[in-house]
């Protein structure tokens, strides 16, 4: 275990005017926030992928933030190696920049456009102390990151602007200003959600070789659940800032046991579907979850996917379920009280529905 998160928690305060006053004395008002995550669990393991999963606004990039220590969170404990890391600054927080390193959503934006790519990883390599004592010690590190991230020969990379650069090559500068660090995790925020499709499986593939080489720990930040399957060991599901379910990814994409993460996984273009649906082969239980997210300043009670759950019971209501182990093992587990041991008997009606559409 590298990098784990327990009951991390975020809300946003709302900004407020300012404050009316009446003589001496100053109107009460309530203070609102943006419950953005509650009570996210996960960890990240050496050598592994795990990816994130869920709709815009779910709070994914929210997750990624926290552990990268940009956001100060509401609660819960962030462990590095099995130590918690609470106070900014100080030989521990440098530790921790160093170890858990972030590629962001927007190459372009997360580059200064007025320096060069030897600018942005000589500063990376200098700041984290990998730059050697000499002018040539840090050109052959300067070149060794350019090469591990598949820009060669590294002379014609080296003096670009971020402008100069295909999308592609953006993010490669990207991942090899966060290798600068001899970081042991990464935390991939949608890294080729910008980049052109023809270009997506190689900036993956690049990370999958990176993690084998170099034996990383990598959170996968993603809305799009197939490119989950292709590359991450481990998937987690996250709607409306919680945790709905988790396993691996093999189980969790073709055995969806959360009726959100069945609803994500049907969202995705399938030709053997649409035949079928054309075959006239009619609605499902599961066609009947339409509708918005819930609105995260005032969430609704008990299961937040409930509004829209096609599967939805008076229990899920009242009260937000617990994780359940789910019957197929592998540590497959839903946020859903349909996997309740004591299911009541309208439970086991639905459950058996939705198994029997699965087949």
């Amino acid at each position: 275990m590298v990098l784990e998160a327990e009951g991390l928690t975020k809300h946003f305060p709302i900004r407020q005017g300012p404050v009316r006053r009446r003589g001496r004395e100053a109107l009460t008002r309530r203070v609102r926030s943006v419950q953005a995550v509650d009570d996210v669990s996960l960890t990240l393991r050496r050598g592994r992928v795990t990816a994130l999963v869920g709709e815009s606004g779910s709070g994914k990039s929210t997750v990624a933030r926290l552990l990268a220590q940009l956001y100060p969170r509401t609660a819960g404990d962030i462990r590095l190696h099995g130590e918690s890391v609470t106070v900014k600054g100080g030989r521990k927080f440098r530790a921790y920049c160093r170890q858990v390193q972030m590629i962001f959503q927007d190459p372009f934006a997360s580059l200064n456009p007025v320096h060069t790519v030897r600018y942005h990883l000589t500063r990376a390599l200098k700041i984290h102390g990998n730059a050697g004592k000499g002018d040539a010690e840090l050109e052959q590190a300067l070149n060794g990151l350019l090469e591990r991230v598949q820009l060669t020969p590294p002379d014609r990379y080296v003096d670009k602007f971020p402008h100069e650069l295909s999308g592609g090559q953006r993010q490669r500068v990207a991942i090899a200003r966060a290798l600068g660090a001899d970081p042991e995790a990464l935390l991939a925020d949608e890294p080729v959600s910008m980049l052109d499709v023809s270009i997506r499986l190689g900036v993956l593939n690049l990370l999958r070789d990176l993690k084998e080489r170099l034996h990383l720990a990598i959170l996968y930040i993603t809305h799009d659940i197939a490119s989950a399957r292709y590359f991450a060991d481990d998937t987690l599901v996250m709607y409306a800032g919680r945790m709905v379910e988790g396993g691996d990814s093999e189980t969790v994409t073709q055995r969806p046991a959360h009726p959100y993460t069945q609803l994500l996984i049907d969202s995705a273009p399938d030709p053997d579907r649409l035949l079928t649906d054309g075959a006239g082969s009619g609605t499902t239980p599961r066609d009947a979850g339409g509708g918005e997210p819930p609105s995260l300043i005032d969430p609704p009670p008990g299961c937040r996917f409930h509004p829209r759950c096609p599967s939805a019971m008076e229990r899920c209501k009242t009260q937000s379920p617990p994780r359940f182990d789910v019957s197929d093992g592998a540590g497959h587990w839903a946020a859903c009280w349909l996997y309740d041991t004591d299911v009541t008997a309208e439970a086991a009606v639905i459950a058996e529905e939705i198994a029997e559409v699965s087949r």
